[in-house]
């Protein structure tokens, strides 16, 4: 039995040669090279599709109302610190003594809400005021597990001894603006402070 020979032809082989040439150009063509030389394959953009959002531009932080108000309670309690230097003491044990010299009989909760003070810190504030001997805490006639806090004769003294450091410290903080100004800007920070209280992590309570 004679086995027929298949015989290629000419045109045939040039056809899938020519084809394979066509097939490797497109893939070359879809692939761009990256910046180090290895092969990197071509981003596509789909039609329609949007483009990626430009980002945000970062505020310089002299625009920043929040800054300064950081920066003026460094200068604040600086400068308190400054003029109070003889009687050891800070401005928030300074708020709680005055505000228990006006109320007398309050509850630590309440003098919390009253200076606008962390209630879960407020008894490190007044332990240290009754170590020295300036507030005393007290039963209450009407619960005798509540204690009320009463300022003793040494503390209304040290109060009487602070008015004029404190008033000092006060006004070098409104020094650089002019006389005019003054009375203006403490009404302004009174309607953010108040406009603001119910974020605040200590929101003040007025009695």
């Amino acid at each position: 039995m004679t086995t027929a020979t298949r015989v290629k032809s000419p045109a045939t082989g040039a056809a899938r040669k020519s084809t394979a040439k066509s097939a490797t150009t497109k893939v070359k063509a879809s692939i761009k090279p990256a910046a180090n030389g290895a092969a990197k394959p071509a981003t596509k953009v789909k039609a329609g599709a949007k483009p990626a959002p430009r980002p945000a531009r970062i505020p310089p932080l002299a625009s920043l109302p929040g800054h300064y108000i950081r920066r003026l309670q460094q200068i604040a309690v600086a400068l308190f610190l400054e003029e109070t230097e003889a009687h050891n003491i800070t401005p928030v044990q300074y708020a709680a003594l005055s505000a228990a010299k006006r109320q007398p009989g309050m509850d630590q909760r309440t003098l919390a809400s009253s200076i606008g003070f962390d209630t879960s810190t407020i008894g490190g504030v007044i332990d240290r005021l009754e170590r020295r001997g300036l507030i005393e805490r007290q039963a209450s006639e009407r619960d005798r597990r509540v204690r009320l806090l009463v300022v003793t004769t040494a503390g209304a003294e040290l109060l009487q001894q602070l008015t004029k450091p404190v008033m000092k410290s006060q006004q070098r903080i409104l020094a650089p603006l002019p006389a005019k100004q003054r009375a203006e800007f403490i009404a302004m920070l009174t309607t953010l402070v108040e406009g603001n209280n119910e974020v605040s992590r200590a929101p003040r309570e007025d009695s």
